[in-house]
């Protein structure tokens, strides 16, 4: 490393010179440099020759004060080292002399105006330069401090303020003595570029004899700091086919040395483009750091990205003495529709089966150079021609582009064995603007279509014929013939059925004569709205067989084949003539109009009883009345035949048997439950019978209901485990109000209780005070339950009693006894104590086995003898 600190002395011939200009001092003649080095010098007056030479470069007409710059020198080729040094330089024969700051005179109160004005001039000092980054020696004086009271008396000098005695401490400090002011260490102007302190002039006494005055004191700025990308890597992007000029992106560096000189400035230049270009295709703007396209024939398709390495260079971007920093620039060159696609092929071939839906025939193929999953890259398809059935389309495959030609119509080989499609294919976004060639592309398709064996058909399916009912068996009711569609070759069909629900007709397996096996009936529940209905099956005799179906339909006519029957078959009436003693009638035929209703209803004349007793009303052609002629007919059941004829031609007679139960009634004309009885046919016998039987069941039940009660009560008075004397179940009394405890519980209650004070608990010490005492407030007053209450009154008094106790302060806390009712003393219930487990064998606990599963553990245990 070369020196850091230069001083050079001139003669005062040289200085006192005017329009001077020649050699000042030489650098660096004891660095052992080897190659070119370049010098640069921070101050315009001076210059570095590259010998070293130091030189004036305009007139230099005073050098009173000393002369202090930086000079850089800097290796060319692949040296990238920079050397830095300070150079101060005054006149020979004259020391370097501090500057001598006084304190202003005070003036006279007689002092004119004019004296004042021309002294306060005096006042105004000159800030202190400093420059940053000095290599010392520390401490270095910057200026004396000097009062002229100093003659008089002793002066004691000091500074205080912003880097004196205030943060950042002991930057500055004067000798108190002499008055000399030094700077201690190097400074940095990008960390604090100013100081402001105040001289301060006392006598021993510490008393003040001078003013305070400002001193400002200015970090000089050197070219320490590089210029700093925001980012090291910038992203852009650009269209392709852009025109020169085009702004792409922008970078930006910072330098943190002051920017109002060269040390600040900053200008940007492109030291590459990838991939190499003989013409460059971007430039930078050296102030702004813009980046723009500088040529035509961006392409994407050629070179989608470019790399650019940008450097942003101080000084004015001197290359020679500026700091530098680089960065990457990618741009990415962004698609446009520029290509169209291609077909791959002129002709395209392909094949496919006759009646086969949704097959894939064949797949285009196209290239096209745009970005792939964009709208300039995607493809579609179009049949333009040779397809006017529709029985084609074509759909893009998204991931490969390709175009599946597919069949959505079924193709009939019989009818077309091939078909020739002319499809084209273009983008769904126009080209962009200025593009020569055709937007679309046109290729041919072939397509040959393949002979399968088809089933045979029937012409008419759903077939309907329509015949009356009643047909005979071994009647041809039709020919159901199919037909074969492969007509290019000779194939035999055979018939079969597939159903009959009926099993009513057969069909010929060579020429499908269809003919009857039973009469047809348009009644059968197998026939739906006159409609009967059987599937037949023709096959070929290819290879493999194919078999096809048709539906027949029979639409059967009426004919009178049915009799009416009369509704309803049974009834009931009063056994005395009134309202009740008339029932309606009428009548049901399964076959349609006309040869259904209306009807005619009649009696016959034989046995005569039936006509003396009974006689019918006509109420309409579907409905009649019977009525009852007699007052009063004996209560049971009459077998009365009516006969019923339809309206057909000839009309159908039918006698029916109506069941009728006659039965004495109430006011209401409703049937007794004992005269429905009577009316079903029951004698008193059997009636009796019934009668006993009911008390015989409910006797029954009687006796097992006390039986039960028997039995439970002999459970309870079985002896316990402790003898009879001893028994609690005969000690317990029952009382009207709860309460708790016998006479060995005769607790002390009091000492649960709260007192009515507080003034013994306030007096005790901590740590002893009890948790559980009453607080000195009213107590609450709980519901009193009456004497004699109503059993229904128990729960409604416990939850009165429960939200009582819940909202009443002076309860005890948990950990207290609650009581509800005291009984008192005097209980006869005899004391617990007494109960003890006795180890004598002689008692019997087999009888434990009868008291349930509760007691079958103590069974198990004291009922086992002597097993062990």
């Amino acid at each position: 490393m070369c020196p850091l600190l230069l001083t050079i002395t001139l003669g005062e011939q040289w200085a006192a010179m005017t329009g001077a200009r020649g050699a000042v001092g030489t650098l660096f003649d004891a660095c052992q440099v080897t190659g070119a080095v370049g010098f640069e010098s921070s101050d315009p007056n001076f210059s570095v020759r590259p010998d070293g030479s130091i030189y004036t470069e305009q007139e230099v007409a005073n050098l009173s004060e000393p002369v202090q710059f930086m000079v850089t020198a800097k290796g060319h080729n692949l040296d990238l080292h920079i050397w830095e040094t300070t150079v101060n330089i005054n006149l020979r024969g004259h020391h370097l002399q501090p500057r001598v700051i006084s304190f202003p005179r005070r003036h006279q109160s007689g002092s004119s105006p004019i004296s004042l004005r021309r002294q306060k001039r005096d006042w105004v000092i000159p800030p202190i330069n400093v420059p940053e980054n000095s290599r010392g020696p520390f401490p270095q004086m910057l200026v004396r401090i000097r009062s002229d009271k100093d003659r008089d008396i002793q002066i004691r000098y000091s500074i205080t303020g912003a880097g004196a005695d205030q943060p950042p401490n002991d930057v500055y400090n004067i000798d108190p003595v002499a008055g000399k002011m030094f700077v201690t260490r190097p400074l940095d102007r990008e960390e604090r570029a100013s100081y402001h302190v105040k001289a301060h002039a006392v006598d021993m006494n510490g008393i003040q004899v001078e003013s305070p005055i400002d001193l400002y004191i200015y970090v000089i700025d050197m070219n320490d700091n590089r210029p700093e990308f925001r980012n090291q890597v910038y992203n852009g992007s650009v269209a392709e086919g852009s025109k020169p000029g085009t702004h792409v992106m922008k970078v930006t560096a910072h330098d943190a040395d002051d920017d109002t000189t060269a040390n600040g400035i900053v200008q940007y230049r492109i030291l590459s483009e990838m991939p190499h270009n003989p013409s460059h295709m971007f430039t930078i703007n050296r102030e702004t750091g813009d980046i723009v396209t500088v040529a035509a024939g961006l392409d994407r398709e050629r070179i989608p990205q470019y790399t650019l390495i940008v450097q942003a260079t101080d000084m004015d971007g001197s290359q020679t003495i500026g700091l530098s920093n680089t960065a990457t620039a990618l741009i990415t060159v962004t698609d446009i529709n520029d290509n169209p696609p291609e077909m791959t092929a002129r002709t395209f071939l392909g094949e496919v089966q006759e009646n086969k839906l949704g097959a894939v025939v064949t797949n285009l193929t196209v290239t096209d150079r745009d970005q792939p999953d964009t709208p300039n890259w995607r493809a579609v398809y179009k049949i333009v021609h040779g397809d006017p059935q529709g029985h084609f389309t074509i759909n893009t495959n998204h991931m490969t582009n390709d175009g599946m030609l597919t069949v959505v119509k079924p193709v009939d080989y019989e009818n077309n064995r091939s078909f020739m499609l002319t499809v084209v294919v273009f983008n769904p976004v126009e080209l962009a603007k200025g593009i020569q060639s055709s937007p679309q592309s046109t290729a041919g398709v072939s397509i040959s279509v393949k002979d399968v064996n088809e089933p045979p058909y029937f012409p008419s399916n759903p077939a309907m014929i329509r015949f009356e009912e009643g047909v005979p068996a071994g009647t041809t009711i039709t020919i159901f013939a199919a037909r074969d569609p492969d007509i290019f070759t000779r194939q035999r069909v055979r018939y079969s059925k597939l159903s009959d629900p009926a099993n009513w007709l057969q069909i010929n397996t060579s020429n499908g004569e269809i003919t009857t096996m039973a009469m047809l009936d348009r009644e059968s529940v197998y026939v739906k709205n006159n409609i009967y209905e059987a599937t037949f099956l023709a096959a070929d005799d290819g290879k493999p067989s194919a078999t096809g179906t048709g539906t027949l339909q029979i639409y059967l006519t009426d004919v009178n084949d049915n009799a009416p029957v009369l509704v309803p078959r049974e009834a009931q009436v009063c056994e005395r003539s009134r309202s009740g003693s008339r029932v309606n009638l009428t009548a049901n035929d399964p076959d349609a109009d006309p040869s259904a209703g209306p009807f005619v209803f009649d009696l016959p004349p034989y046995p005569q009883a039936i006509r003396r007793n009974w006689t019918i009303v006509r109420l309409n052609g579907y409905y009649t009345q019977l009525r009852l002629k007699l007052h009063h007919l004996e209560s049971g059941v009459y077998n009365i035949p009516i006969l019923v004829s339809d309206s057909g031609n000839p009309p159908l007679s039918n006698r029916t048997v109506l069941k009728l139960k006659v039965c004495p009634c109430d006011e209401n004309g409703d049937c007794t439950t004992i005269g429905a009885v009577a009316a079903a046919g029951l004698g008193t016998g059997a009636i009796i019978a019934i009668l006993i039987c009911i008390i015989i069941l409910l006797s029954m039940v009687l006796l097992f209901v006390m039986w039960m009660k028997r039995r439970e009560k002999e459970r309870q008075t079985k002896p316990l485990l402790i003898d009879p004397e001893d028994d609690v179940r005969d000690n317990i009394l029952k009382y009207d109000e709860e309460g708790g405890g016998e006479e060995d519980q005769d607790y002390d209650l009091s000492q649960l209780q709260q007192p009515e004070s507080l003034d013994h608990i306030i007096s005790k010490p901590a740590g002893v005070r009890r948790v559980d005492e009453r607080p000195v407030i009213a107590e609450s007053q709980y519901p009193v339950r009456s004497a004699l209450p109503h059993p229904g009154d128990i729960g409604d008094f416990i939850n009165d009693g429960l939200r009582a106790a819940d909202n009443d302060p002076t309860a005890p806390p948990y950990d207290s006894l609650l009581v509800f009712d005291y009984e008192g003393s005097g209980s006869t219930a005899g004391s617990v104590s007494s109960l003890n487990s006795s180890s004598s064998g002689d008692q019997d606990y087999d009888y434990l086995n009868d008291w349930g599963p509760r007691f079958k553990k103590l069974a198990d245990l004291y009922g086992g003898g002597d097993e062990d």
